[in-house]
Formats: structure tokens, C-alpha cells, sequence
């Protein structure tokens, strides 16, 4: 083989290496995309908003189809998230000794309060919501397992900042500011570190309609072996039954619930 042959070849496949990785990476967003409509999209719709033709896009969702990561709808002609999506996703879940060890005291809390109970992880500059324990009440709170909130505007994500570095924090803010949510989100950076300071001494954070009116959250942290936080128990439910008055004995609960987590996962607080 001539050495101009075999810069050809390397070249192809070069370019073969590199349609492969683009292919991948239009499939992951075409999953992301699909992972955010519950009711799923259209072809249309769904190769209009990750700009790609919607023959491409097409032969992509067949392709995922295949394996069942995405499944198709014939009623309303929509594209979804398929049940390999939820195998893989859940061995994440499983690989975090926390969320299955979380949730039979999640279960008892909900059962001792009548409230949902959540379980928050840090993601980035955010928290998520990993696992979920429903109320039975008929209203009720429910945060949707996977979806992210800033943290200053919710009781989990108060209750990890508490514990996080002052220049961690400092960043945090910097990056994404304090956007008001409602008449009782929390904006300015003194009233952030005196409410930090405050969860810090009684040991559990309230989110005091501060994501949405009506509703009220409270939440403890939850320490690894290194005394750091990444997680939070979180309560939620309407402001009409979490009333001020209820606030304290509720946290204590929760909190209770925190540590008790934090010991079974073989952490402990900071001193």
C-alpha cells in the first residue's frame, strides 16, 4: 500500500470516528429533549427545537427505538422517553448508597407528618430531586423527580449552602444571582447569610413560600464520612396545614430524620 493510500484510509476513518460522535451526541440531546416533556414531542416538534432535519432526526429516534430508549405514541403521533432510559437512569439511583437507604424513613416521615417527603441531591449549582415519598392527603406537594431548583429559593438547597464553604457559596451567588420568585424569596446576600446562619444553629431550613406561594418546605442536611453535605430530607406541602405554628416540631422531625440518614450511610456532621 502507497503511503498517499494510506493517508486516505486514515483520513476516512478519521471521519468515520467523527460522524460517530456527532451521531451520539444528537442522540443524548434528542433524549434530553424528549426527558423534559412529559407528554413527549412530534417529530416535528422535537427535531425543530435540537435543529436537525427531521429525517435525521427520524432515523436517530428508530434507531434509539430499537434498543428502547425512546418508544412512539401512535394517539397523539409523539416521541417519549422509553423504559431502557428509566434502566439506565435507575442504575445511577443505585450506585448512590444514599437514595435507597433514604427511603424507608422517608416513608415513616411521611407517614408521621401526613406530607410528601424528597429527597434532594446537589447537582452542580443546583439541587435535584431524586426520590419522592407522596402524601395521601388530597392536595399535596410533588416535585418531579430529576428536576433541578436554585438553591437559595428552596429549604434543600438552603440546607446545603448552609454547610458549604463561604467562597463556595460566594460563587454560587456570583454565577447566578438571587431572581426573586415570589414576595418571599430571599435577594440580597446579608439576608442569605443570616438565614444560613440561622439554619446552621437550629439544624433544619424553611422555605417559606420563597419557591411558590402556598407552599412550605422544610428540610435537613444530610452528611457523607467527610462531614460534607451533598443531600437533603426535604418536607413539603401547603401552606395551610405547614402552618408557623407547626414549623418547629416539624423540623425537628425532619432533622431527627437527616441524622438518622447521615448515620446509616456511615457520615457525620461537622463539628
Amino acid at each position: 500500500m502507497t503511503e498517499k493510500a494510506t493517508g486516505t484510509e486514515s483520513r476516512r476513518e478519521a471521519s468515520r470516528a467523527e460522524g460517530g460522535v456527532q451521531s451520539i451526541m444528537r442522540a443524548l440531546t434528542i433524549l434530553d429533549r424528549l426527558a423534559e416533556c412529559d407528554d413527549g414531542l412530534t417529530l416535528t416538534e422535537l427535531a425543530k427545537s435540537v435543529a436537525l432535519p427531521p429525517s435525521s432526526a427520524h432515523r436517530i429516534l428508530t434507531t434509539l427505538q430499537r434498543q428502547r430508549f425512546v418508544r412512539f405514541e401512535p394517539a397523539t403521533m409523539s416521541w417519549l422517553v422509553g423504559v431502557q432510559a428509566f434502566v439506565v437512569g435507575n442504575a445511577f439511583v443505585r450506585s448512590r448508597d444514599m437514595v435507597p437507604l433514604a427511603v424507608p424513613h422517608m416513608r415513616r416521615l411521611m407517614t408521621k407528618t401526613g406530607e410528601t417527603v424528597n429527597f434532594f441531591m446537589l447537582d452542580g449549582e443546583e439541587v435535584m430531586c431524586m426520590a419522592q415519598i407522596q402524601s395521601q392527603q388530597m392536595v399535596r406537594a410533588i416535585s418531579r423527580p430529576g428536576g433541578g431548583v436554585e438553591m437559595h429559593r428552596s429549604a434543600a438547597g438552603k440546607a446545603i449552602l448552609a454547610h458549604m464553604e463561604e467562597e463556595d457559596i460566594v460563587g454560587i451567588v456570583e454565577r447566578n444571582g438571587l431572581p426573586r420568585y415570589t414576595e418571599h424569596t430571599i435577594v440580597t446576600t446579608d439576608a442569605l447569610r443570616l438565614e444560613l446562619a440561622n439554619i446552621r444553629q437550629r439544624g433544619f431550613a424553611v422555605d417559606n413560600e420563597e419557591f411558590s406561594l402556598g407552599l412550605r418546605c422544610i428540610a435537613a442536611p444530610i452528611f457523607d464520612e467527610a462531614g460534607t453535605v451533598h443531600a437533603a430530607i426535604s418536607l413539603a406541602g401547603p401552606a395551610s396545614r405547614i402552618t408557623e405554628n407547626r414549623i418547629d416540631a416539624l423540623g425537628e422531625m425532619v432533622a431527627l430524620c437527616g441524622k438518622i440518614v447521615t448515620s446509616e450511610i456511615g457520615g457525620r456532621a461537622r463539628r
